[in-house]
């Protein structure tokens, strides 16, 4: 509900900027097609992460059906049987199967598990990172494109400051546009990442939690 919500705050900042020509002026002020590739990178991480948010909801959801069907099975009431595999349901079943053997030893069972609530927001972390790069690139090719400008400069006239000046923000526009548009996109998505992280590290302390104070050896 949170990324459904920030995901609503987003489309309507794009559609105000849309409705002021702003996605306009950006594509025609770099001709390099840079701040186009850094929007497209962020608007793809950013539907990944919805998807990413959807699958710990399931992951969550998992983790509370398998710990209130553990209570229920402890006062000999039926527990309704869960659909699907989540990586939740598999660790705890992976350390009752364990304990049930009176081996409550489950550091690796634990490294495994999250791995798997984590693994998958490395790739978007590096992403992250590329946003950025690809605003210091353009920088980088602004600033090229605006010395080139100024070497073929060869006498000043004050008569043509205006135009000359007009001839150099070309460069001067793509550096600072590119920089601008990467750096905001890789604090928004960092923002969603973060949530995604603290939200893999709720899941995997209620587990540990429950599997340390609950889930004794034998008990299932």
């Amino acid at each position: 509900m949170q990324w459904c919500a920030f995901l609503g705050l987003l489309l309507f900042v794009v559609v105000l900027l849309g409705r002021h020509n702003v996605w306009s002026i950006l594509k025609d002020a770099d001709p390099t097609g840079i701040t186009m590739v850094i929007l497209a990178i962020f608007a793809g991480a950013t539907l990944w992460c919805g998807r990413r948010c959807y699958l710990l909801g399931e992951e969550r959801r998992a983790l509370d059906t398998w710990i209130a069907g553990f209570h229920l099975a402890q006062r000999g009431v039926p527990a309704l049987a869960r659909s699907g595999s989540r990586h939740a349901a598999d660790y705890l079943d992976a350390v009752s199967r364990k304990r049930a053997h009176t081996d409550t030893e489950n550091a690796q069972l634990t490294d495994v598990f999250a791995e798997r609530l984590h693994g998958p927001s490395e790739s978007a972390w590096w992403l992250n990172g590329i946003l950025i790069k690809l605003g210091l690139l353009g920088k980088v090719i602004g600033f090229s494109i605006l010395a080139l400008q100024i070497s073929q400069i060869e006498s000043f006239d004050p008569s043509q400051t205006q135009t000359l000046l007009k001839s150099l923000t070309g460069g001067l526009g793509v550096a600072l546009l590119t920089t601008a548009v990467g750096l905001v996109s890789n604090i928004i998505l960092g923002f969603q990442l973060v949530r995604l992280d603290r939200c893999a590290d709720g899941i995997l302390a209620d587990a540990l939690y429950f599997v340390e104070t609950d889930l004794q050896p034998g008990a299932r």
